[in-house]
């Protein structure tokens, strides 16, 4: 029986993806783990590498691009998995054995519904693992970086494709608020995303990312204040 679902969605981005899968593979070995891909339109011969190399990963393919939020909508429609784990195709488990810890938290914390792990960001290898942060629940969770409880996701609607590019985490929280299920921040969890983060603020992207960073809010605004 399928425990967990490792959930992807890739785009042109080949050659972090693979890194990835190499660095979790040992996870995807397990036969109480499934690994589902979605490659949104790439154009880098994404999905014939990973339908060769990869075998045991369920791959599909959007032939032209259909953004992040929708593709991540797909997979989480397509497994049968109790727990689901999304993480980004640059990003990968520090900590070992998270699944476990993972599962644990949710047995031992029935009123939460989604846990956000602890995030890295670098190009470099990161030092120490040590931290003193302890679980808390908090407002909202890392789009890349969590694990959902599937019963939490199936009961609140989908996340709104239309935003195109950020705010469907908060989305997805509001909506559990309203169900009274919470969002955990769980450190034990540890994820290495390798990016720069100074380094963005040059992409040829990093406008258009603070734009609709901008209108997410507005969106979310607008659907979830109270008018009387």
């Amino acid at each position: 029986m399928v425990q967990f679902s490792i959930l992807i969605t890739t785009k042109n981005r080949l050659q972090d993806l693979i890194f990835t899968l190499d660095k979790i593979n040992y996870l995807l070995e397990r036969q109480d783990v499934e690994c589902i891909i979605c490659d949104d339109g790439s154009t880098d011969g994404t999905f014939d590498y990973i339908k060769e190399h990869f075998p045991k990963i369920a791959i599909f393919r959007n032939e032209a691009s259909k953004g992040l939020i929708f593709s991540r909508n797909v997979l989480l429609e397509k497994t049968t998995a109790k727990y689901a784990i999304s993480i980004d195709d640059d990003l990968h488990f520090i900590t070992e054995n998270p699944l476990e810890i993972i599962e644990s938290y949710f047995e031992n914390n029935s009123s939460c519904g989604l846990v956000s792990f602890r995030i890295f960001w670098s190009k470099s290898n990161l030092e120490s693992t040590f931290t003193s942060e302890k679980p808390m629940r908090v407002k909202s969770f890392a789009g890349g970086a969590h694990a959902w409880k599937m019963s939490a996701w199936k009961s609140i609607p989908n996340y709104p494709d239309w935003f195109v590019f950020y705010g469907e985490e908060d989305f997805a929280a509001y909506q559990l608020f309203k169900k009274n299920i919470e969002v955990h921040y769980l450190p034990a969890i540890l994820v290495h995303h390798r990016v720069d983060v100074q380094a963005r603020k040059s992409n040829h992207d990093y406008r258009l990312r603070q734009r609709r960073s901008f209108r997410s809010g507005w969106y979310l605004y607008f659907l979830f204040f109270h008018f009387r």
